[in-house]
C-alpha cells in the first residue's frame, strides 16, 4: 500500500492528541527577536502562543539570536545555536521514544537541549533611531536537522520580514499539517507554495549511503524540491583552511577534548562546530557543544572558571574577549575569512599556546597536542588538486565525509565486535529464569584482540592505535557509546526473553502450581509487558498480544475474589 496521500502525509499514523502535536514533532516553537532601544534584545513573539519558555530560556534565545557587535553582519545572516533547557521543564508533547528507537544515534531528538536556527536581518533604516532595522527569525527544535531548518528559513524569512505576524501564523498552521518525522520514510512537506521532499534517516541505513533521489508518487504541483540531506553540512567549505590538520581535528573530537573555535562570524562559528561534531559520525559526539556561545550565556561562568580543568565541551565564539578568557584551555582554533595562497586555500598553522595574544591573534590552531596517527597525505593532495581543478564543493565534501566515515569505522568496528562477544548466547535465554547478564567490558581483554582484529585490517593509517584507544577509554565519548550499546543489548535480551516466554507452555506450567505462584507469574508478566511497551521494545509480531491473552485467560481461571483484585491492578 502506498504510504502517502496527496498531501505527502503518512497514513495510519497515530492521530495527534493536542492541537499542535504535529507541529511539535518538528519544532518546539518559532521566535521573533528584535532590538529594543531600552531593553536591548527582546522576544517580540513566540508561536504557537501556548508554548511556555522559561525566563532563562527566553534570555538565552535573545542573546544567541543576534551576532555580537564584533561580527559586523550587514544584510541577511544564518547561523545555529544550542542551549540547555531549564531544569524541571515539562517533556515535549511528542513521543520521543518511538522516534529515538529508530533514528540514527547521531540524530536523536534532544531531551535536555534546544537547537536554534537563526535568520538575522540587519539593514539601514532611517525611520529607526539607531539607523538600522535588526530582527531575527528563530526556529527552535529538539531535532538536529540543520540543513532542513535553514532551508525552511530561506523560504519563510524573506516573506516574514514583509508581512510579519500573519505570515508566521500561516506557516505554523501549515507545518502542523505535516506528517510526523518517521525514520526511514520519504515525506513531502508543503510550505508557502513550495513542496520540500525529504527522507528521514533511519538507524538501519548503511552509513555513507547514496543521497536522496526524487520519489514523485503523485503528480504533485508544484513538483517537489528534493533536499538530498536534512542534516549534513558543506564539510569542505568548513574545513578548507585546516585540511592538513584533519587528523588532529578528528582525534580531538573522538577524545572529546575541550576545544574553542574563534571565528569572525556566528555563521562560520556554528558551521565549523557542527562540522567538527559530525566528523566522527556514525559515532555520536556525547560531549556538550555550543555552535555559537556568548558572554551573556548562563553557563559562561561555569565554562570559564580557572579553579578547575576546562570541561569536555566544544564552544564556538566570535567575541575577541574570549581569547583572554580561554587562555588556559588546551586547544583553541582561531579562524579568519578563508584566504588564498595562489590557487589554493591558505592552510592555517599549528602554534604554541604561549603565542596567543589578545585581540590581534592571528589565525591558527593553538595547541600542544600530538596526534596518535599519521595524517593521510594522499587525501590532502587529492582534495587540494580537486580545488585547483574547480571540482564542485559537494563532491569535495563527499570525498572528505567518506574518508572520515571510514576512519571512524576502522576505529569503532573492533569495539563493536568485542562488545558483541559479551552478549550471552541466545540458547542461554530460558522462560523460567531471569535473562542472563551481559559480561563486563574488560579494557585489557579488548586490547589483546587488536593484534588479530584491530583497525589495521581496514585502515592504511599508521601510528599508535593502542594509545588512541587507551585515551578514548577515558573520554565521555566512550562512556556514552558504551552506555548506549549496553542499553540496546539489554533491551535485546529483554525482547528475546519475552519471545521465549511466549513460545513456552505457560498454561501447562500453571496446572500444578499454587494460587500464590500463579499470581506471582501474572504480576511479573504484567511488569515485563508494561516495560516492553514503555521502552518500545522490538519483538516479533503478536508476542505482546499473545501474552496479554494468556494473562486474561489465567486470571479467568482463578477464584472470583482474586480476579477482582487482579483486574483492578
Amino acid at each position: 500500500m502506498d504510504p502517502f496521500d496527496a498531501s505527502g502525509s503518512v497514513q495510519n499514523e497515530e492521530e495527534p492528541r493536542c492541537p499542535w502535536d504535529r507541529f511539535s514533532s518538528w519544532l518546539e516553537c518559532v521566535c521573533v527577536v528584535t532590538f529594543d532601544l531600552e531593553l536591548g534584545q527582546a522576544i517580540e513573539l513566540v508561536y504557537p502562543q501556548d508554548v511556555k519558555l522559561t525566563e532563562k530560556e527566553k534570555t538565552s534565545i535573545c542573546y544567541l539570536s543576534f551576532p555580537d557587535s564584533y561580527s559586523g553582519c550587514l544584510g541577511d545572516t544564518q547561523f545555529s545555536f544550542r542551549l540547555r533547557q531549564s531544569v524541571g521543564r515539562r517533556r515535549s508533547r511528542f513521543n520521543d521514544d518511538v522516534y529515538n528507537r529508530d533514528a540514527p544515534v547521531t540524530l536523536l531528538r534532544e531531551t535536555s537541549h534546544f537547537f536554534g536556527f537563526v535568520y538575522f536581518r540587519q539593514v539601514k533604516d532611517v525611520s529607526v533611531k539607531r539607523g538600522y532595522f535588526q530582527k531575527s527569525l528563530v526556529l527552535v527544535s529538539r531535532l538536529p536537522y540543520t540543513h532542513l531548518f535553514h532551508s525552511l528559513l530561506q523560504i519563510i524569512a524573506p516573506e516574514f520580514f514583509e508581512k510579519l505576524e500573519p505570515c508566521l501564523e500561516a506557516v505554523c498552521n501549515e507545518i502542523n499539517q505535516w506528517p510526523l518525522p518517521v525514520p526511514g520514510l520519504t515525506l513531502n512537506l508543503p510550505l508557502m507554495g513550495v513542496v520540500l521532499q525529504v527522507r528521514i534517516p533511519s538507524k538501519t541505513d548503511k552509513p555513507g549511503g547514496s543521497p536522496v533521489k526524487a520519489v514523485n508518487r503523485e503528480n504533485l504541483l508544484p513538483a517537489p524540491t528534493v533536499l538530498p540531506t536534512i542534516y549534513e553540512l558543506d564539510l569542505f567549505k568548513c574545513f578548507q583552511s585546516v585540511l592538513i590538520h584533519l587528523q588532529m581535528l578528528w582525534e580531538l573530537m573522538l577524545l572529546g577534548e575541550p576545544v574553542v573555535v574563534m571565528a569572525p562570524s556566528p555563521t562560520i562559528s556554528s558551521e565549523t562546530v557542527l562540522a567538527l561534531v559530525s566528523c566522527i559520525s556514525p559515532l555520536k559526539f556525547w560531549c556538550d557543544f555550543r555552535p555559537y556561545f556568548t558572554i551573556h550565556d548562563s553557563e559562561f561562568r561555569e565554562y570559564t572558571t580557572r579553579t578547575q580543568a576546562p570541561p569536555n565541551i566544544l564552544l564556538g565564539v566570535t567575541n575577541p574577549f574570549f581569547i583572554k578568557t580561554f587562555q588556559t584551555w588546551p586547544h583553541i582554533f582561531k579562524l579568519g575569512e578563508t584566504k588564498m595562497a595562489g590557487d589554493l586555500p591558505k592552510q592555517v598553522k599549528v602554534k604554541k599556546l604561549s603565542k596567543l595574544k589578545t585581540l590581534d591573534t592571528k589565525p591558527g590552531i593553538y595547541t600542544a597536542y600530538k596526534t596518535f596517527l599519521h595524517k593521510d597525505k594522499i587525501l590532502i593532495k587529492r582534495l587540494l588538486k580537486g580545488f585547483q581543478r574547480k571540482r564542485p564543493s559537494e563532491v569535495q565534501s563527499a570525498i572528505l565525509r567518506r574518508h572520515l566515515l571510514e576512519l571512524t569505522q576502522s576505529f569503532i568496528i573492533p569495539l563493536e565486535r568485542y562488545m558483541a562477544s559479551l552478549m550471552p548466547l541466545q540458547r542461554s535465554v530460558t522462560p523460567w529464569k531471569t535473562p542472563p547478564q551481559i559480561q563486563p567490558f574488560s579494557q585489557d581483554e579488548f586490547m589483546s584482540t587488536l593484534d588479530h582484529t584491530g583497525p589495521q585490517l581496514t585502515s592504511v593509517l599508521k601510528g599508535d592505535w593502542m594509545g588512541l584507544y587507551r585515551k578514548f577509554f577515558r573520554s565521555p565519548n566512550f562512556d556514552g557509546w558504551y552506555r548506549q550499546r549496553h542499553r540496546e543489548m539489554t533491551q535485546k535480551l529483554e525482547s528475546l526473553h519475552l519471545e521465549v516466554i511466549c513460545d513456552a507452555d505457560l498454561l501447562g506450567w500453571t496446572k500444578d502450581k499454587s494460587e500464590v505462584e500463579i499470581v506471582d507469574l501474572i504480576l511479573k508478566l504484567r511488569e515485563k509487558l508494561n516495560k516492553a511497551r514503555r521502552q518500545q521494545l522490538q519483538v516479533k509480531d503478536r508476542v505482546l498480544d499473545k501474552l496479554d491473552a494468556f494473562i486474561t485467560s489465567i486470571i479467568s481461571s482463578l477464584p472470583a475474589d482474586l480476579q477482582t483484585i487482579l483486574n483492578i491492578h
